[in-house]
């Protein structure tokens, strides 16, 4: 059987090249760039790649070059190998994350031609051994260890023609809805949010005394897991910084002085 694995990101496919490596598991590795739980989905007057791209350029720091979104065009090219190779398969690996699920319903949108090939390894609620031998919860693919990728790999599920009906819709109510952000709220739930949802939580991070705007994202992300990354919450300072509401200044960011902490005293589900 001739296997092609999709996940979201880089590092959270660093197991599952390596086990490939070691010949515990079978086929090759197709990582998908954009995390589709940030940002908005449609643009009016670009495609589709056209638009992701224009919001991560919009997102990056000021002299850093244009993003350049592609996720679709490759998994175009790899619907194609699929349509001229009967015996090739698809195996998407999804954790309970945001970028995740909304990966699974998009490649539920585009591949819904080649059903009966499509699986899917979901390791939401699923115990496994940490690299100490003590059984934990990962929230990641790119938590398992190695040596546990033969034991997830176990789970791959053809998606049934039910899942397909209920759940291929879902891309096309998301593009609809557009929203600024898309919060996982457990098991294929997502809740969507305006852009600036997280703004008042980083509001309470920052007092009246400069401090560095790297260590305000890394207490946020910290403490609440906030699974957007550091690029889009360095652009959100900037855009509060842009509004008012903050003062940021070669890397250093305090409240500006009509602003105070009780004013972000609500924090925003997540």
């Amino acid at each position: 059987m001739s296997v092609i694995h999709l996940i979201v990101g880089d590092l959270t496919a660093t197991p599952v090249v390596e086990a490939i490596v070691q010949e515990l598991l079978e086929g090759e590795v197709v990582v998908l760039k954009d995390i589709l739980h940030v940002g908005p989905l449609k643009t009016e007057g670009m495609t589709f790649s056209e638009g992701r791209s224009a919001f991560w350029t919009q997102v990056a720091p000021e002299g850093q070059p244009a993003a350049e979104v592609d996720d679709l065009e490759r998994l175009m090219a790899v619907s194609s190998r699929l349509s001229n190779d009967p015996d090739l398969k698809i195996w998407f690996w999804m954790a309970p994350a945001p970028a995740d699920v909304m990966a699974y319903f998009w490649l539920l949108h585009f591949l819904k031609k080649h059903q009966g090939r499509f699986s899917v390894i979901n390791i939401n609620g699923l115990p496994f051994l940490d690299a100490n031998g003590k059984l934990f919860y990962p929230e990641s693919i790119g938590h398992i260890p190695v040596k546990e990728i033969a034991k997830a790999k176990k789970l791959a599920r053809v998606t049934t023609a039910s899942e397909w009906e209920t759940d291929g819709d879902e891309w096309s109510r998301l593009i609809e809805e557009n929203a600024g952000l898309r919060i996982h709220q457990g098991g294929k739930k997502l809740a969507p949010q305006s852009i600036d949802h997280y703004d008042i939580l980083l509001l309470t991070f920052i007092s009246n005394q400069n401090q560095k705007a790297t260590k305000v994202i890394n207490q946020a992300m910290s403490k609440h897991k906030l699974p957007t990354g550091d690029l889009f919450l360095h652009w959100r300072l900037r855009e509060m910084a842009a509004s008012g509401q903050i003062e940021l200044s070669k890397g250093d960011v305090k409240l500006k002085e009509q602003t105070t902490a009780d004013e972000a005293t609500d924090t925003p589900t997540e």
